[in-house]
């Protein structure tokens, strides 16, 4: 018993110093103890936090400002330069002044947003950042006697100093609050520098010390000229004065200008100007300087015209003070006038080339008629005329020289039609097209761009080149409709026709492509077929070129294949070593003047058509070549030596050759006839892999051409009978 006893008391202190090692030592009073495994556990938890930045206190701050004020003409001018910084993220708004307006704000890179808060302006800055701003400011002074004053606005900045310039070379400058730190005086200025307190307004007074010379007042003599120019509107008439005034003794402080009667004054203007007062009919005109010598003064007045015909009587701006007051009076007028002669005492009539250059110059509108007057007494000369009124006449604005048309007719019945027209345009901004029904335009280009069409309820319109952009030179507008028709049977009548423009066509020239399984007759509608009618021209052509009597002088026509004129084909002369380039024109002429003597080669060729050559001798006589280019891309080169017609023998190419030679082309161009154009060809490339269109394009076929000359609003047509081979 005993001895379990001792045991159970040695198991009791083994554990009692067991738990004595795992406690950690207790630290003095105040502070905690922590094993290893609380503390570590502790850091691991205070590390999963971030600790968030420090946000500084404002979001924005200005730390300097320097202000420039001038005094000039009863306004004070300041312009305020900021210095400051903008601690926080984003958009911050930053207080810059308080308690005025602002003439303009800017940052140092761009301009400075501003908004009003609390009687203060606030500026929006994106930060953070430094920045730089200026702040133009201005405002009238209070003048009492013998001193002025004006209240300036001072930003909350780090540190405010001020330059303040006034006129008055001993003026007496105070300011309040402030501290002035130093004074100069110089060409009759005076300039002060001090330091402001930042966002307080401070009083800036001044008085001037400076003793002016009493002298004995003169009497003011001047003279005057005039210089009026009349506009004849067409609700209106306007008349504008050039007072030119030469101060000869005094100092003149105003003019007295006394204006003619129905008149309103419009605007007054010069650059001596100070104010000027309208009563009844009389102006008075102050001046800034009355030391200055010489004036000028810019009077407009008004008074309601008449739209049409009437009597025109007037009189003219005078300063009767003037010892002595010439003049000059130009007539000017909107639209078409005539001005009906008539005698006007006191004023003599004078070319219009004779004005002076500044009413030519201010003269917008053509010049009618001039006068020149002296006035004589206390009123100046009248001016009474008879004016005829008439009406203007429409003026083309847009005109389409010539219109090329291919239409490709498919077995279902649908047509792919190409319109290429030569455009000169002055002033219409659009072409309306009016499509046949069940037709839409899938593609235009308009100078070589493409360019959109608008729909619209009375047709689609096709933008043109804007006015004045090319006034003179042609362009090319062009456009690809698909019109969904009844697919051929095997026999039918069917009708085509093309939209109707709103500008006038020259001439139309359209070639309709039809497949070879199909054979057509019986064309009917309001188009020629091309073979008649260029066969007329081809003969009147051919009678109407003259060569001009200029040694060396080559003249001709550059003709396809059927005989229509190519314009703009490139035909090149070389002699001797040199070479001439010329264009054709629309009616596909060149001539070359002054070619020397020697072995010459003229060549014709444009891209799309085979290239012709003739080679022959130039005796310096004046001489025709034509050409006649196939479609094709390989080169020819036909020599002749004798085939041109000079001038001297032309007269005696009797008129039985020049039709056997239309009858030659005709005999030609029915051999060709039906064979398909360059134009086809260049249709099918592009219905096959550029139109956004699907479609049966035929390959092989025959082509049908047509002509319709002044095409003016209307819809050419053509109609044929079809059958099935």
């Amino acid at each position: 018993m005993r001895k379990i006893l001792l045991s159970l008391i040695a198991c009791t202190f083994a554990v009692a110093a067991a738990v004595a090692q795992e406690r950690p030592p207790q630290g003095p009073a105040g502070t905690v103890t922590l094993s290893r495994s609380d503390y570590d556990r502790l850091l691991d938890l205070s590390n999963r936090f971030g600790v968030p930045p420090e946000r500084a206190p404002l979001a924005a701050a200005l730390g300097r400002a320097d202000i420039t004020v001038r005094v000039d003409g009863g306004v004070a001018r300041a312009s305020i330069a900021l210095e400051g910084e903008v601690f926080h993220s984003g958009v911050v708004k930053v207080p810059l002044i308080a308690g005025t307006t602002l003439l303009d704000a800017r940052l140092a890179n761009g301009p400075l947003p501003l908004v009003s808060e609390n009687n203060a302006l606030v500026g929006l800055i994106s930060g953070p950042a430094a920045f730089a701003a200026t702040l133009e400011w201005a405002t009238p002074l209070t003048m009492t006697p013998g001193r002025g004053s004006f209240v300036l606005p001072v930003p909350a900045a780090g540190s405010v100093t001020a330059t303040i310039d006034i006129p008055g070379e001993r003026s007496d400058v105070r300011i309040s609050p402030g501290l002035l730190l130093s004074r100069s005086s110089a060409g009759g200025r005076t300039t002060i520098q001090a330091t402001l307190s930042p966002g307080t307004s401070t009083q800036v007074y001044w008085s001037s010390r400076d003793s002016v010379a009493v002298s004995v007042q003169r009497d003011v003599r001047f003279l005057s000229d005039l210089k009026t120019l009349i506009t004849i509107g067409e609700a209106e008439v306007r008349a504008v004065s050039l007072i030119d005034v030469t101060v000869l003794q005094g100092e003149a402080q105003r003019f007295e200008v006394r204006l003619p009667q129905g008149y309103e004054v419009v605007s007054v203007s010069g650059s001596t100007l100070d104010t000027s007062d309208h009563q009844a009919n009389v102006l008075t005109l102050s001046v800034i300087d009355p030391a200055v010598r010489r004036h000028q003064f810019l009077v407009t007045l008004e008074r309601p015209g008449s739209g049409g015909s009437f009597k025109l009587e007037t009189t003219f701006a005078t300063l009767p003070a003037a010892q002595r007051e010439s003049g000059e009076v130009v007539l000017a007028g909107v639209g078409t006038l005539e001005i009906g002669a008539a005698d006007n005492p006191g004023l003599k009539r004078v070319d219009v080339r004779e004005v002076d250059r500044s009413l030519a110059t201010a003269a917008g509108q053509s010049m009618l008629a001039a006068y020149r007057y002296q006035r004589v007494s206390a009123a100046p000369p009248a001016l009474a005329l008879d004016v005829t009124r008439f009406s203007d006449a429409p003026v083309l604005a847009a005109l389409a020289e010539r219109a090329v048309v291919t239409t490709l007719v498919t077995t279902e019945g649908r047509a792919l039609t190409e319109v290429t027209l030569r455009v000169r345009n002055r002033a219409q901004p659009y072409m309306k097209v009016s499509l046949p029904a069940g037709a839409s335009i899938i593609s235009s280009d308009v100078a070589g761009q493409p360019a959109k069409p608008a729909d619209g309820a009375d047709g689609t319109r096709v933008p043109l080149l804007r006015p004045g952009f090319r006034p003179t030179d042609a362009y090319t507008v062009s456009f690809v409709y698909l019109h969904a028709g009844s697919p051929f049977l095997k026999k039918g009548d069917m009708r085509m026709m093309l939209p109707r423009m709103d500008l006038p066509v020259t001439l139309v020239e359209w070639e309709v492509f039809v497949p070879e399984m199909y054979r057509v007759d019986r064309f009917d509608g309001n188009v020629i077929p091309a073979d008649l009618a260029m066969h007329d021209e081809v003969t009147v052509m051919a009678e109407a070129i003259s060569v001009p009597q200029i040694p060396g002088a080559i003249v001709g026509r550059v003709l396809d294949q059927y005989g229509a004129a190519i314009p703009g084909a490139n035909v090149v002369a070389q002699v001797s070593g040199g070479r001439w380039n010329v264009v054709t024109d629309a009616n596909g002429r060149y001539q070359f003047d002054g070619l020397p003597s020697g072995l010459t080669s003229i060549t014709a060729q444009l891209q799309g058509f085979k290239t012709m050559r003739q080679t022959f001798a130039n005796d310096q006589r004046g001489q025709q070549l034509d050409f006649s280019m196939a479609v094709g891309s390989v080169e020819e080169t036909v020599t002749v030596s004798s085939s041109a017609v000079t001038s001297s023998t032309r007269d005696q190419v009797s008129r039985t050759e020049l039709n056997d030679r239309a009858s030659n082309q005709s005999g030609q161009r029915a051999a060709q006839a039906n064979e398909p154009s360059v134009n086809v060809q260049n249709l099918q490339r592009r219905a096959s892999g550029v139109l956004p269109v699907r479609i049966e394009v035929p390959r092989a076929g025959s082509s049908y051409r047509f002509v319709k000359p002044l095409v003016i609003d209307q819809e050419a047509s053509v109609s044929f009978r079809y059958r099935r081979r």
